[in-house]
């Protein structure tokens, strides 16, 4: 290099930057970005559940007790079918002895078998106790459900003040009086005097 007189100056160069990016995608912030998953769903609006009439619990409590009520009657029922089987067997059958005028007395008295034969009422008497002497009283004829389980009892009470025992066939609630005359049982007739009272 030739000295022109002046302090010779050097060539400028040209300052290298690192080049600036040029992609045409945004940077982006991720900490701000919100996945699918993420994003927020509707939000609906929540009603409190509807509370039911008193009515209804009202309803519930009557139906419950009534089905209480239906199996502590079927026990029961059942209950006393047992109990009368126990007591009266089957068929139904009572005896007792009594002493009420005919051939008998306090050493031989007269011995009685009542029965619920399939409904049909039938009342034995063995006057003093002897078979040969037997008499049968008929009852009625029971109708309804299970009345061939009915039992049959017999009570001896003077309803018609003659001094004599007379004969009450019992059968649940109803109660047949048989009169004591002339050595066995009859039915009342029309009109005569009777006083009864369970």
């Amino acid at each position: 290099m030739r000295s022109t007189g002046r302090n010779a100056v050097p060539a400028r160069r040209t300052a290298s930057h690192p080049p600036i990016a040029t992609s045409s995608h945004r940077q982006v912030d991720t900490n701000n970005v919100v996945s699918p998953a993420h994003r927020s769903r509707p939000v609906y609006a929540t009603h409190e559940p509807r509370r039911m009439h008193w009515t209804v619990y009202a309803g519930f409590a009557m139906i419950t007790m009534m089905i209480g009520w239906m199996v502590v009657s079927s026990v029961a029922h059942w209950w006393q079918g047992v109990e009368d089987d126990w007591r009266y067997g089957r068929p139904r059958t009572f005896q007792t002895d009594q002493v009420v005028g005919h051939h008998d007395s306090a050493t031989s008295p007269s011995h009685f078998i009542a029965m619920n034969l399939n409904r049909h009422i039938q009342v034995i008497e063995f006057q003093g106790g002897d078979a040969a002497n037997a008499k049968v009283y008929v009852g009625p004829v029971l109708v309804g459900a299970d009345q061939d389980l009915a039992p049959v009892t017999l009570t001896f009470k003077d309803v018609n003040a003659d001094g004599k025992p007379d004969m009450i066939v019992n059968v649940q609630e109803s109660h047949i009086i048989f009169l004591n005359d002339a050595g066995q049982f009859r039915a009342p007739h029309p009109g005569e005097n009777i006083q009864y009272t369970p």
